[in-house]
């Protein structure tokens, strides 16, 4: 896969650029409120960042109920992180169901050392036991994590993905607006370093997951 590279500058300005999705719906307008990585990030490649993103310290549920820290639970680990919410119709299931393929595909000590950390956006209904009854139709060995929102929000942010509080529409959907960036982080530095967009597909996660569980560059 020819990756485009985004440079030291432009990854600081990259996450703004990046529209919300709104699940299910048009997407939304862009949000200024996110650090912005530019137009370099192209749908379905990834982006190999020259500034990778710290891990944020950040201590959700997990589907059992349990306090889940994620910079101690994926340290060494290479790890995916995702946040997305269970009521969503199309783009949240279909990322996880394009990973959740695409791990098989790895020899079976990479499946078992990958991390894939689905953060819901929508706490309120996403809760330890619906999360994880969710996950568990995709693969049972994703993290899922909840909690409150202000602190995923915040968590979020520092990966330069915006998020928006759950709303209520007109007809009486509840809408989880989010940035349907997938984030790669590495074990051998823990920081994440590859940013895939919301149109990769399996056989981009396939190709790229092998070198993802050693830490290179896909």
């Amino acid at each position: 896969m020819r990756t485009p590279r985004v440079t030291a500058v432009a990854a600081l300005l990259a996450a703004a650029a990046f529209t919300l999705t709104a699940c299910g719906g048009e997407p939304a307008a862009k949000t200024p409120a996110v650090t912005q990585l530019t137009g370099q990030s192209e749908p379905g490649r990834a982006t190999v960042l020259d500034r990778p993103f710290d891990k944020p310290e950040l201590v959700l549920t997990d589907t059992t109920g349990k306090p889940w820290n994620l910079r101690e639970q994926t340290k060494g680990k290479p790890t995916l992180i995702y946040f997305g919410y269970t009521n969503c119709p199309d783009v949240c299931p279909l990322t996880m169901s394009n990973i959740a393929v695409a791990k098989k595909a790895l020899p079976k000590a990479d499946q078992d050392n990958l991390r894939v950390v689905f953060v819901t956006t929508d706490p309120e209904r996403d809760t330890p036991e619906s999360l994880g009854a969710w996950l568990k139709a995709q693969d049972p060995s994703f993290v899922g994590l909840t909690g409150d929102f202000p602190t995923i929000q915040a968590a979020a942010r520092k990966l330069g993905i915006g998020i928006d509080p759950a709303k209520k529409e007109a007809d009486g959907k509840v809408v989880s607006m989010h940035g349907a960036q997938v984030i790669a982080f590495s074990p051998k530095t823990d920081e994440g370093y590859v940013l895939y967009g919301e149109g990769t597909t399996v056989d981009d996660y396939t190709k790229d997951l092998p070198k993802i569980a050693k830490g290179e560059n896909p």
